[in-house]
């Protein structure tokens, strides 16, 4: 890798871990950065048990699912050669979407709402691989245009039947419910309390990078066209659906932990390829750390500018996201 990427990973790397500190630090009780150490690591430093209970796992679960999202957007904006693509196109976080509104309708409990997702989630990915399944299972290379298309259109409309499932759901939801399952949809990491799923979110989304990273070559041939991929020697047909589930198992991830977090899986690979170019050896890891990066500081920011009135985290990604990107694109 040459000096420019490095360069670019580095600033990512120290402007996540910039991310991180303020978001120990500000808060209703601010804490001075001098005594974070002491407060993270068993001390008894003023706020220690904010830091250690509250702002630690909800900074680290923020990090994880903007990674998460961020990585989905990049292989699917890439994999199917569409710069519009997020990732909520498979129409997986609507099937979480479906499942966790029906658990909050319900009046379950936080632990059994996330669990709702995530079977709502997988169910939406099976029924994706069903629907698909000869665009995903296609070894012809000539085919590869419409096997992406299938696989996009499939998506959208799964997308747009769990929209239309969320709609009715929250039209009989008892009116003492709604406010929670709003919060949802937008966005929203105050159930974040435990440091054991944000540790769990960060190994699987290292895990889920190491994965995209070994095809990351073949995903840079597959850009320029499946038949010169194909000529180059690349398994397009398995790339494909390798790919399309690290995605949607990514996605399903961030959904089931903080909700519908808009905007970050479409943005971050934006940003990344304006500010580094299009080669997804860096791309898939700048992603990562600018989405984490991008949710952690809007989630600061969500509970901190109005305290003790928290906004959802989606709306402050938009709110931060759209102008940058916008910014960065008017100087291009």
């Amino acid at each position: 890798m040459s000096a420019a990427p490095r360069f670019v990973l580095l600033a990512l790397a120290a402007a996540a871990a910039a991310s991180l500190l303020v978001a120990l630090a500000v808060g209703s009780v601010p804490v001075p950065l001098s005594a974070l150490p002491d407060a993270l690591f068993g001390g008894a430093a003023s706020g220690a048990d904010i830091v250690r209970g509250l702002r630690a796992p909800r900074a680290l679960t923020g990090f994880a699912v903007g990674a998460l999202l961020a990585l989905a957007g990049a292989l699917l904006q890439a994999l199917l050669r569409n710069p519009l693509a997020d990732p909520y196109v498979l129409g997986v976080s609507g099937g979480a979407a479906v499942a966790a509104l029906l658990a909050l309708a319900a009046g379950l409990s936080a632990l059994a709402v996330q669990g709702a997702a995530l079977l709502g989630a997988l169910a939406a990915l099976v029924l994706l691989f069903v629907l698909a399944r000869r665009a995903l299972m296609s070894s012809d290379a000539r085919a590869g245009e419409q096997a992406a298309g299938i696989v996009l259109l499939t998506g959208v409309m799964l997308a747009s039947f769990a929209a239309a499932i969320m709609s009715l759901v929250l039209t009989l939801a008892p009116d003492g419910r709604l406010r929670s399952m709003v919060f949802w949809l937008l966005g929203d990491l105050s159930g974040a309390t435990r440091a054991g799923p944000a540790a769990a979110a960060l190994a699987l989304a290292a895990v889920l990078w190491l994965v995209a990273r070994a095809d990351a070559r073949a995903l840079n041939l597959m850009l320029r066209g499946d038949l010169q991929a194909f000529t180059q020697g690349v398994r397009i047909a398995a790339t494909r659906r390798r790919l399309v589930l690290v995605a949607a198992a990514a996605t399903a991830v961030a959904v089931t932990l903080a909700g519908a977090v808009g905007f970050v899986g479409f943005v971050a690979p934006h940003l990344v390829r304006l500010l580094a170019g299009n080669d997804q050896r860096l791309v898939l890891p700048a992603s990562m750390l600018l989405g984490g990066t991008l949710v952690v500081a809007a989630d600061t920011v969500a509970r901190s500018a109005f305290a003790p009135l928290q906004l959802p985290v989606g709306v402050l990604t938009a709110l931060i996201g759209v102008p940058v990107f916008l910014w960065l694109l008017g100087r291009r």
